[in-house]
């Protein structure tokens, strides 16, 4: 697939996500010594030339940070956004948004999403008085049957973890929009910025968790949030200061550092996942593959219509039972097993004890997140090596695929 392009070039953006990734925010003459790498700006206090009035622009690092700045404006520009705002972790700018609410709202989620997100807010947002309905919204009828008049949030999670479902973004943002006064957000983490734009489908918010696709080397927890609309943008920046959610410089300095070769990691994630699905497909050992960019995927044409690439998340299920899914994990030599996903590195999770652990059991059961249920994060390794991984991970977790079905 060729390279996204960006609708605007004002601002010191450019046509390419490419040229927009490398340079958007980057230019040396913000820095005195024109430094062509941006400098880590790690005072937390900066001069004033006299009470209350800042000649560079910062006062304190709470409320604003020269590299900060720098990878803020570069990822406005890869989800061609206006504005954009850096969190210390995802959840963190999950709930930066969700302060712009107030006691009373209503919050209409996706069903399928992060056991972070669930947790959040099922056990956090309720308590502060903040009504949670989750619906399937795949089908947009869901949706308009789930809106209240109390409904100020819509929180989509496209693809969804761990089942990879989607939802179509334009036509939730539409019949949304035509209500009024109700926010949509996107949770756009597994796609990266690269592959979905959910800004240019009419979303109000894009977020993400930079910790994993946009970084990309699994030493970073950060959020990210963009948005084009600038009363919104006014008051996400008041809540980085008065909040203090945010990063340090150097993370910063390392996410930035990691969007400058965001599009050549996607396209080989997008690569070698499409190799382990197929192969998987085709393996008496699983019984079901989930990835968006499989025609078996039931919303493979909207992934085709809404996304640029389908990124190196897939989800299957193993036949037998826990037993099996364990085996498996423990034998696998390449797919470390551990949480988070979206670095250089592949790795292999088991939801229901890991990633959703704290979404209830019987919440679980009925999204279909089963003790069979495995998740992959493709990482960048050669494919071979990969798929000769899978194969003897699987052989080792059920030796005698026609025993296992007596």
């Amino acid at each position: 697939m060729g390279d996204n392009k960006s609708i605007s070039s004002e601002g010191g953006t450019f046509v390419s996500f490419a040229t927009n990734a490398i340079h958007a925010g980057q230019e040396p003459e913000r820095w005195k010594s024109l430094a062509v790498v941006p400098l880590i700006s790690l005072s937390s206090t900066f001069k004033q030339s006299s009470p209350g009035e800042c000649p560079g622009g910062y006062d304190y690092s709470r409320g604003g940070n020269p590299t900060r700045d720098v990878l803020e404006q570069c990822v406005a520009s890869l989800d061609n956004a206006k504005y954009a705002f850096a969190f210390s972790s995802g959840l963190s700018a999950m709930m930066s948004i969700c302060h712009l609410l107030k006691s009373g709202d209503h919050v209409l989620s996706m069903d399928d999403l992060y056991g972070g997100s669930n947790r959040y807010f099922q056990k956090v947002l309720r308590n502060m008085g903040i009504e949670i309905d989750f619906v399937d919204c795949r089908d947009v009828n869901n949706v308009k049957k789930a809106i209240k008049s109390n409904t100020k949030l819509v929180w989509l999670e496209t693809p969804t973890n761990p089942l990879l479902r989607l939802v179509d973004i334009q036509v939730v943002c539409e019949v949304v929009h035509a209500i009024g006064g109700i926010l949509v957000c996107v949770d756009n983490t597994f796609s990266s910025s690269y592959f979905q734009r959910p800004i240019d489908l009419g979303a109000d918010l894009t977020m993400c968790s930079a910790t994993k696709y946009m970084n990309g080397h699994s030493d970073v927890v950060m959020g990210l949030v963009s948005t084009n609309n600038q009363e919104i943008s006014e008051r996400l920046k008041f809540l980085q200061l008065a909040l203090g959610t945010i990063p340090s410089p150097f993370d910063c300095f390392l996410v930035n550092r990691g969007l400058k070769t965001l599009h050549l990691r996607m396209k080989e994630h997008q690569k070698n996942a499409m190799v382990v699905a197929k192969f998987l497909e085709t393996n008496n050992c699983v019984s079901k593959v989930i990835y968006p960019g499989l025609p078996s995927h039931p919303q493979h044409e909207l992934a085709k219509r809404q996304m640029k690439g389908f990124s190196g998340m897939v989800t299957f299920f193993i036949k037998g039972g826990i037993n099996q899914s364990r085996l498996f994990l423990q034998s696998s030599k390449l797919f470390t097993l551990a949480e988070s996903l979206g670095g250089f590195e592949s790795l292999a999770e088991l939801p229901c004890v890991m990633t959703h652990a704290s979404v209830p059991a019987e919440e679980r059961l009925k999204l279909g997140i089963t003790d069979t249920l495995i998740r992959l994060s493709v990482g960048l390794e050669d494919s071979g090596d990969l798929i000769a991984d899978l194969d003897q991970a699987l052989k080792v977790a059920i030796p005698d695929v026609d025993a296992l079905k007596g």
